[in-house]
């Protein structure tokens, strides 16, 4: 599934082509992806300025002139297409805009979304209403992490995928941030020093800022919207490195913890 990084990636991808174009066609091609598309998407859209695009968590943000925003989810293989050659069976929303540029979202499993909200009514559409700060933010610090898992029995890896808790983390970068800062993900997040939860922080803003920059991940199923795969897999510490070396000359390990692997190195890692 595309994480933070590669929403971001994608949302900057799109911004010089869409960012102030009017939209001439807006047009779902099927009725649903993982829930319908909006039943007045094609008229709230079609003629609407694009003003700015943006993310929350792993949604991207389309904003119009008319005062609505588009979010979008990429689910797990969903990718924008810019100017493609032809129209392919998994595309399923197309749009155009005035200086003729085409999009299409791209989506074989049809595990992503598409809605569409007014702008002031953003913060209680029911994802964003419960979600933890964006950890990008500066309202992500250490001592929110400290207060946010007092007293909690959960792994801080657990913790740290629960979006509750912060918004947009994913299995990657939760178990490349925990290497980064010697945490060990089974390590109860009650009982997590604020020194620590300091250097967490820390690591988490790294290993995204490093991915965002690198241009996301590169995983099967995503594709930025240039046509060019991501390439921070490369940099990987551990993930996916099961049996090799750690850096501190330890194998890399893996265990499934509630389907998803975790990999890690118990040496680094207390």
């Amino acid at each position: 599934m595309p994480e933070l990084p590669e929403v971001e990636t994608t949302v900057a991808g799109l911004r010089p082509v869409l960012e102030g174009q009017r939209l001439t066609l807006v047009e779902p091609r099927r009725a649903n992806l993982r829930r319908p598309f909006p039943i007045d998407l094609r008229q709230r859209m079609t003629g609407a300025r694009v003003i700015e695009l943006g993310r929350r968590a792993k949604y991207g943000l389309i904003v119009t002139d008319r005062d609505d925003v588009m979010i979008f989810h990429l689910g797990m293989s969903g990718r924008w297409r810019i100017d493609p050659a032809e129209i392919e069976k998994h595309d399923h929303l197309v749009l155009e805009t005035e200086d003729g540029r085409r999009l299409v979202l791209n989506d074989p499993r049809r595990f992503g979304s598409v809605d569409l909200v007014r702008s002031d009514e953003i913060d209680s559409f029911a994802p964003f209403a419960v979600m933890g700060p964006e950890p990008l933010g500066d309202d992500f610090t250490g001592r929110y992490l400290k207060a946010a898992t007092k007293d909690r029995k959960a792994p801080i890896k657990q913790l740290l995928l629960d979006q509750r808790t912060v918004a947009g983390l994913g299995n990657i970068y939760v178990c490349e941030a925990l290497h980064m800062a010697g945490i060990s993900p089974a390590k109860i997040g009650g009982q997590i020093s604020g020194p620590r939860y300091d250097k967490l922080v820390i690591a988490i803003k790294q290993v995204l800022k490093a991915a965002i920059a690198a241009g996301g991940s590169s995983l099967r199923d995503f594709v930025r919207p240039d046509g060019e795969l991501g390439y921070f897999a490369k940099d990987w510490l551990v993930y996916g490195r099961e049996g090799q070396a750690c850096h501190c000359g330890a194998l890399v390990l893996r265990r499934v913890d509630s389907g998803r692997s975790t990999f890690y190195c118990r040496k680094c890692q207390k």
